[in-house]
C-alpha cells in the first residue's frame, strides 16, 4: 500500500521533478517508465494527477462483436481492487481511423466514483463538458465522433504512450506528461522531491537575479550538482 500522505506529497510536485527523482534511485534506465510526447494533457493548467492504473483495452473502428462487452459500470466496479484513487488507462487497439475513446459522459461517470484522471493513446471529444470537472485527461487528439467505441478486456496490462501499464501501477501526470512511479520507492521519491527542487532552484534563482555573471552561473551549477550528488548518496544509503 502507498499511504495517502505520500500521494498528497507527490501532488505537490510536477512530473518533471518526479521523473528526475526517480532517476537517482537507479531502479530503471532513464529512458524507460514515462509516456511519449504523443500523450498530452488536455488541461495543462490542472494540478498534478496521482493515482493507480485501472486499465482497459477498447476499439473504436471495429464494429461491436456479437457477444457482450464490458461497459463503464463494469470498469468502475473494479476500482476497489486498486491501492488508491483510480486513473483510467485506455489502450485503443484501433490505430487506423480511430474515433473518440472518451467524452463527457465517461469522464463524469469516472469522476463521480473517485477517479483521479484518464490516460489514453486515442482521441477524445466533448471537451467543453469535461473542462468544468477539473478532471485531468491525457490523450493524443480531438475528434467529434465515437465510432464503434467499446471496451474489451479490463484490468489487464496495456500499452499506452510507448510503455506497458499494469493494473495498480502508480501514475503521476501533469502538463509535462505522464510517468509511472515504482511503488516500492514511492514514499522515498515523495520525500526527495523537495531537496531536488531546492537544488535546481539554486541555478534558477541565480539566472533570474538579473545580475548574475558567468562565474556566478558556473558556481550555481556546481552547487546544484553537489546537492544532487549528496541526495543521491543519501538515497543509496537509506
Amino acid at each position: 500500500m502507498v499511504e495517502k500522505s505520500v500521494l498528497d506529497k507527490l501532488r505537490q510536485y510536477d512530473s518533471a521533478t518526479v521523473a528526475n527523482v526517480i532517476e537517482i534511485f537507479q531502479v530503471r534506465p532513464r529512458n524507460r517508465g514515462f509516456m511519449t510526447r504523443e500523450i498530452k494533457a488536455a488541461f495543462p493548467q490542472l494540478p498534478p494527477m496521482v493515482g493507480f492504473a485501472s486499465t482497459a483495452t477498447c476499439r473504436t473502428f471495429a464494429e461491436l462483436p456479437d457477444n457482450d462487452v464490458p461497459n463503464v459500470p463494469n470498469l468502475i466496479s473494479r476500482f476497489d481492487e486498486l491501492a488508491g484513487p483510480p486513473v483510467i488507462v485506455l489502450q485503443n487497439l484501433d490505430t487506423n481511423g480511430s474515433a473518440a475513446n472518451f467524452g463527457d459522459v465517461f469522464c463524469n461517470s469516472f469522476k463521480a466514483f473517485g477517479a483521479a484522471g484518464l490516460v489514453t493513446n486515442g482521441p477524445g471529444r466533448d471537451f467543453a463538458g469535461i473542462e468544468p470537472l477539473d478532471f485531468p485527461v491525457f490523450y493524443n487528439g480531438i475528434v467529434c465522433a465515437h465510432g464503434y467505441m467499446h471496451l474489451l478486456e479490463l484490468h489487464k496490462p496495456v500499452q499506452v504512450g510507448g510503455i506497458d501499464v499494469y493494473p495498480n501501477d502508480l501514475l503521476h501526470g501533469d502538463a509535462n506528461g505522464v510517468t509511472t512511479i515504482p511503488r516500492e520507492i514511492a514514499p522515498a521519491v515523495a520525500d526527495a522531491c523537495a531537496d531536488y527542487a531546492a537544488a535546481e532552484a539554486v541555478v534558477i534563482n541565480t539566472a533570474q537575479s538579473g545580475s548574475a555573471t558567468l562565474s556566478d552561473l558556473r558556481e550555481a551549477y556546481g552547487e546544484m550538482a553537489s546537492r544532487i550528488a549528496d541526495l543521491t548518496a543519501r538515497v543509496g544509503n537509506a
